[in-house]
């Protein structure tokens, strides 16, 4: 399987540097252009099946990206980005000031995060794969495309190359509409070959 993996385009949030989780918001004027232009590039390749997380702004980029094929999308609750509970909605600069220290967790000692009502990375981590493991079971040697989010892009990747969690913000970073390519092949390690629109080799 040849696994295409997608963020979405920019948001309101994004740019409000908002924390958006599994709440919803939407694409921007910058995330709908991005989103086209991401469909451009990969215009000429051919998907056996596409994925993509339930959110709003994952469905709008893929809309956008994929165009004349929204009806043979599939919409997957366990693509969604990591649920922050208590932190959905709030600015990012607010739980600086008011969770330093749960805050520097997030970002910086990922393994350590840890609040109330919320995932943590391991769990996203483990659901990533759950649902990637089994994309790779049903699709052998299809090519296959899946529209999701940032750190569940990070947390899956990061299994991948077999780095630990305290890892997972490490570069190159998952910007808006980034492009990520891993290669399944039986009986091997799966193999990343772009990260995030970078050319990425994992042996």
């Amino acid at each position: 399987m040849e696994l295409h993996l997608f963020r979405h385009g920019q948001t309101n949030w994004n740019a409000e540097r908002r924390v958006q989780g599994q709440s919803e918001s939407q694409l921007d004027e910058l995330g709908q252009q991005q989103a086209r232009e991401l469909g451009e590039r990969i215009a000429s390749l051919a998907f056996d099946k596409i994925y993509c997380s339930s959110s709003q702004r994952t469905r709008e980029t893929a809309a956008l990206a994929f165009p004349g094929r929204e009806d043979e999308i599939t919409y997957l609750d366990s693509l969604r980005e990591i649920f922050m509970g208590p932190w959905e909605g709030r600015l990012y600069d607010d739980i600086a000031a008011e969770e330093p220290e749960n805050f520097q967790h997030f970002w910086h000692e990922p393994h350590r995060y840890a609040v109330a009502g919320a995932e943590t990375f391991q769990q996203l981590q483990n659901r990533a794969m759950t649902a990637i493991n089994q994309f790779a079971i049903q699709h052998a040697g299809q090519r296959i495309a899946l529209v999701s989010h940032g750190a569940l892009i990070k947390s899956a990747l990061c299994h991948i190359e077999q780095r630990p969690l305290s890892e997972l913000w490490a570069p190159p970073k998952m910007h808006n509409c980034a492009h990520s390519i891993v290669v399944f092949t039986s009986g091997k390690p799966p193999r990343i070959v772009q990260y995030a629109d970078q050319a990425h080799s994992q042996a």
